[in-house]
């Protein structure tokens, strides 16, 4: 299915947004497609070079950064606000895909997964919340996992750890942050991406019996961040195909 199908309904019109993991898979899918519904898009990647062509094709503008970098990502962010004149949304779409059974993951890269997926998460959304406190109806979306709602894959605990922090993360922050901003989580299952390569199990543990198009995921981000959900916060929303019926 293509994302490019997508209507113009200018549903962020006006809205100045953040999108990390903007160079590919659903943080680019996403940046496509709120650049379509009329958001100034600032994109932040680690990949300098693809960030840079995702950027260009949808008239955004380009933020290198490794999202485990506090420091660095303070800048970027502060980059970013001053570009777009603010910040009054946030989509954390940066993270990695790891597989590993628990007895063979040394410790470093328990902790790469960790920085990655949670504080990395964490670093983004810490740096952008003086400039989303000004605005009016600010929001915040974070990309979890259905590992994180249902972690009964063996061989995904490192990942299956991120992902549940980065559940109890949007939580407390919903929680700190209201009534002013609007926290949630989307939480995919397998989705068609570069990351899925190498991972992808057997599609008979889903309902839709299928993988993700990444725009199926960009469009429930794309709920998340605009009016139509005013009511909903620190919600863990499962858009798995029926992975994890909870």
């Amino acid at each position: 299915m293509s994302d490019y199908a997508e209507p113009r309904t200018e549903r962020l019109k006006g809205r100045r947004i953040i999108i990390t993991g903007a160079a590919s898979g659903i943080g680019k899918s996403t940046a496509q497609l709120f650049a379509r519904e009329g958001a100034a898009v600032g994109l932040l990647d680690r990949d300098k070079e693809k960030l840079q062509e995702a950027a260009e094709e949808i008239g955004g503008t380009a933020f290198p950064v490794d999202i485990t970098d506090d420091e660095a990502v303070a800048s970027a962010v502060a980059e970013a606000a001053a570009a777009l004149s603010g910040i009054d949304g946030v989509v954390n779409a940066a993270g990695i895909m790891f597989r590993g059974h628990a007895v063979d993951v040394p410790a470093q890269d328990w902790r790469r997964v960790i920085d990655i997926n949670l504080t990395g998460t964490y670093n983004v959304v810490r740096s952008c919340i003086p400039w989303l406190l000004q605005e009016t109806s600010p929001t915040v979306v974070t990309i979890a996992s259905a590992a994180g709602l249902l972690p009964n894959s063996p061989g995904y605990t490192a990942y299956a750890a991120s992902k549940g922090g980065v559940i109890a993360l949007t939580k407390a922050l919903a929680a700190e942050l209201a009534p002013t901003v609007r926290v949630n989580t989307v939480c995919p299952g397998m989705v068609d991406t570069a990351m899925a390569d190498g991972h992808r199990g057997n599609v008979g543990n889903y309902a839709l019996n299928r993988l993700a198009d990444p725009i199926e995921i960009a469009r429930a981000i794309l709920f998340l961040s605009t009016p139509e959900s005013s009511y909903i916060t620190g919600s863990a929303l499962a858009t798995d195909g029926g992975r994890s019926f909870h």
